[in-house]
């Protein structure tokens, strides 16, 4: 499978469209969220291109209003999952056998509908059962995820045009293949742009997929498979089931066509997948691609070169957009003492001027949380901050979930660098300080290297060069997406491939060739022109 005679559309990043007031995009997602609110929708698993629906269901409702029911999904049964791997298999025999430039147009066309008719609904989608305000929908849910498919077409096309050198005698060439069966993709909650790009990236590669969104962004990914539809995704290539994550993980891993897993989730999750891999190992017809990105415990150091307006408006930027939902969210600051006044007050300053509401109210800087059972944990580490001696709440520290799941962005200062909320990853809207001796800047990197199991997101600010030079090689293995003189979140696609080592993952860097690499399968072709007739070599006379 080489790249052909064709070029691809060279890929550009979708420009972010601006919602200001008085604006069309605005009127128009606004409008799209109303009706989308007062709609109440069915969710059915989707297998071998047909919609099913079973007898076990679940409601989907809005984070930020939780009394309000949008709609509810159906709950995948043993036998549904059975048959999403039988479908899958089936539609490989064509699907792989497909030329790549037909595989990628149909994404390609994925990218221009969400583009056009399909951003508004897939923004407000995202926005209503994610709790996004507009901004981190646009970026997310739009233009992340356009981004995905039209860069993933592009590192595809460049991916099969590297061949090996050939000579008169003999021509040698790499087809790239699909894996041997099917890949599980295991989506998350927080980025309907990682949900897309998981299943859509391994079929891209001619592989089939069964998609298990998470059952908080369900909402959403039932938009997102709307979409692969509509663009021209064969029945059987992308199959979605939803339901009981164990039930579900257990029944595709003990499949012998299990070729692979694309996974974004929890580290402990994540872990006990690879674990059931291996125990199930000697039954696998090929050994299993295992791609994950898990969590975080990401970091901001500020040398005391560094300008505190700028440390402060990270520090807001980095924690608390998304409510420190996202995996690269920082929620460990290293603040050095003669900046920290100054650094202290900026933020302050900036956390109380945050209006906290529904997305719909577009003035909303913050929304709510995803779920009870992460509301209930965030208020149980505020709580006991509030408590524990050393440790002092310096802004936020209240809740309230009588009508949606909402935390106030909360800053705690500990003089114990290894107080818990240093080291625990909460995954919401919780900073945790600490203010370190200006003299101690080599041991404060230490400090920062050896706290956390994770390495995925970290930022380091200062005007000395020295001191800046020095954090970057001391952080060497503390992060995979490395941050200098800015907040430790908001890769883009083409620009800062994503993805983190140590606990926080395999590394293979979404939006990247390297990720592509692991849902293919080469096989080397030698074909010689003219044949030898005699065994002899010169060297026997």
């Amino acid at each position: 499978m080489g790249n052909g005679f064709f070029k691809v559309p060279i890929a550009v990043n979708e420009p972010i469209k601006s919602y200001a007031p008085g604006s069309p995009e605005r009127e128009e997602v606004l409008e799209t969220y109303r009706e989308m609110y007062k709609a109440t929708v069915e969710v059915p698993l989707f297998i071998n291109g047909k919609e099913v629906k079973t007898k076990e269901t679940a409601t989907m409702s809005p984070p930020h209003d939780h009394k309000h029911v949008l709609g509810t999904y159906y709950k995948a049964t043993k036998k549904n999952v059975e048959e999403a791997i039988t479908s899958a298999l089936e539609a490989r025999k064509k699907w792989a056998a497909m030329p790549w430039e037909q595989r990628a147009g149909i994404f390609l066309r994925a990218a221009e509908l969400i583009a056009g008719p399909y951003r508004a609904k897939l923004n407000a989608a995202t926005m209503l059962a994610q709790s996004k305000n507009i901004y981190q929908a646009e970026i997310d849910s739009a233009c992340e995820i356009i981004d995905f498919l039209r860069f993933n077409v592009q590192y595809m096309t460049e991916i099969y045009a590297e061949q090996p050198e050939s000579t008169s005698a003999a021509w040698n060439r790499i087809e790239y293949r699909p894996l041997e069966g099917f890949v599980y993709a295991i989506t998350p909650f927080n980025f309907t742009a990682i949900a897309g790009n998981l299943p859509a990236s391994a079929a891209l590669m001619g592989n089939v997929v069964v998609w298990k969104p998470s059952n908080t962004q369900v909402y959403s990914a039932k938009v997102l498979m709307d979409i692969f539809r509509e663009a021209g995704v064969p029945a059987g290539v992308i199959n979605m089931v939803m339901g009981d994550a164990a039930m579900i993980s257990d029944t595709l891993m003990a499949s012998p066509d299990f070729s692979g897993v694309h996974f974004t989730g929890s580290t402990g999750v994540f872990q006990g997948i690879w674990k059931k891999i291996g125990d199930n190992i000697s039954n696998y017809k090929t050994y299993p691609r295992i791609v994950g990105e898990t969590g975080g415990k990401d970091f901001i150091v500020a040398h005391k070169s560094s300008d505190p307006k700028q440390v402060a408006t990270a520090m807001a930027r980095g924690a608390f957009e998304y409510q420190g939902q996202k995996c690269s969210a920082a929620s460990r600051c290293y603040i050095s003492k003669s900046i920290w006044d100054d650094v202290k007050n900026y933020l302050i300053d900036d956390v109380r001027s945050f209006k906290m509401g529904t997305p719909e109210d577009m003035g909303n800087f913050i929304n709510a949380v995803i779920s009870e059972s992460s509301f209930d944990k965030l208020a149980g580490y505020i709580d006991q901050a509030k408590k524990d001696k050393n440790v002092e709440v310096i802004v936020g520290g209240n809740y309230d979930k009588s009508k949606g799941y909402f935390i106030e962005p909360t800053v705690i200062v500990t003089k114990d660098p290894k107080y818990t909320t240093m080291c625990t990853e909460l995954f919401g809207p919780v900073l945790t300080v600490y203010v370190y001796d200006d003299k101690k800047w080599p041991e404060t990197l230490e400090l920062v290297d050896g706290t956390s199991e994770y390495a995925l997101t970290g930022a380091v600010f200062s005007e000395d060069r020295y001191a800046l030079e020095e954090a970057v090689k001391a952080l060497e293995n503390a992060a995979g997406n490395f941050y200098i003189n800015d907040k430790p979140t908001g890769a883009v696609v083409g620009q800062q491939p994503f993805g983190g080592a140590r606990a926080s993952g395999t590394n293979d860097k979404a939006g990247s060739k390297q990720n592509l690499y692991r849902w293919i399968s080469p096989r080397m072709v030698k074909e010689t022109f003219v044949s030898p007739t005699d065994y002899r070599y010169p060297f026997l006379g």
